[in-house]
């Protein structure tokens, strides 16, 4: 079996970042303990040099896995400082392109520091459409994009259906950053990422708006609502001077966990097809 010992600096970073993939936050023993063989067998009494021997060697251990653990599953303090620093740089931003390198160079949120890709809006298309779905997966983190994988075949056939392609639509996330193991993100944690959200619609200036799932609706259109109650109507979303109606709907990887919702996704794609002319 090979151990931590025998591997390079690289390939143990490389080993690290699939474990953070994977949400491990905890390290446990080396190697797998039977408890029922230590309950069957009763331990030989221990002299008190013997115990206080086991405790050191525990505590080393302890201190060693400490050091090895990767920083993953931390969350954002609640602080006002760190959301206020998000206006103050999301709100330096004048172009896209400069919100971008904003986003790239931000530090204020932990889930940075967990994330392989900083997904953000490049461009608008001539269309004027704009996507904004929940926070990253793990297939959007490792290609740096945003409903990659199935996720992303399946958003294609729906806009295809609808006689669009994905070059005609732009895409954003409601966060820039994929959470630890794609958990749910805290409230300070959205509180962070917010202004750059609103930032990049205020940017882009989207003509048409689509809001896919239930994370991404109540982050922007009602937080006490879910992607039931919101979805199949236009909801007014008013950010700086830009002022734009949104339409709501299941996103692809809620579509994906519950195919019955298909139906209704089809309906709203329609009433959404039906504002573009």
């Amino acid at each position: 079996m090979m151990s931590a010992t025998d591997l390079t600096a690289r390939e143990a970073a490389a080993l690290l970042h699939f474990y953070a993939d994977a949400g491990v936050d905890v390290f446990l023993e080396d190697e797998a303990v039977d408890l029922t063989a230590r309950a069957e067998t009763p331990a030989p009494p221990q002299t008190r040099p013997a115990r206080e021997e086991r405790k050191e060697q525990h505590s080393a251990s302890a201190a060693r896995a400490a050091a090895a653990r990767p920083a993953i599953g931390t969350t954002t303090i609640p602080d006002d400082k760190a959301v206020s620093d998000a206006q103050f740089a999301a709100e330096s931003a004048r172009s896209l392109g400069e919100l971008k390198t904003v986003l790239e160079g931000f530090s204020g949120c932990n889930l940075k520091h967990n994330a392989r890709s900083t997904i953000t809006l490049d461009a608008m298309p001539e269309s004027g459409i704009l996507a904004i779905c929940g926070f990253p997966t793990g297939d959007d983190d490792r290609n740096g994009e945003p409903l990659a994988g199935r996720a992303g075949s399946l958003f294609e056939r729906m806009l295809a259906a609808i006689g669009l392609s994905r070059d005609d639509v732009a895409v954003t996330t409601a966060l820039p950053w994929r959470t630890p193991g794609d958990r749910s993100p805290t409230q300070s944690e959205v509180d962070i990422c917010r202004p750059f959200l609103k930032r990049q619609i205020a940017l882009a200036e989207p003509r048409h708006l689509l809001v896919l799932g239930n994370f991404a609706s109540r982050m922007l259109i009602d937080a006490d609502k879910t992607v039931f109650n919101l979805r199949g109507e236009w909801h007014p979303v008013n950010v700086d001077s830009h002022a734009v109606e949104a339409l709501v709907t299941f996103s692809p990887t809620e579509l994906l966990a519950a195919p019955a919702n298909k139906k209704p996704a089809w309906h709203d794609l329609l009433l959404f097809r039906s504002r573009l002319g």
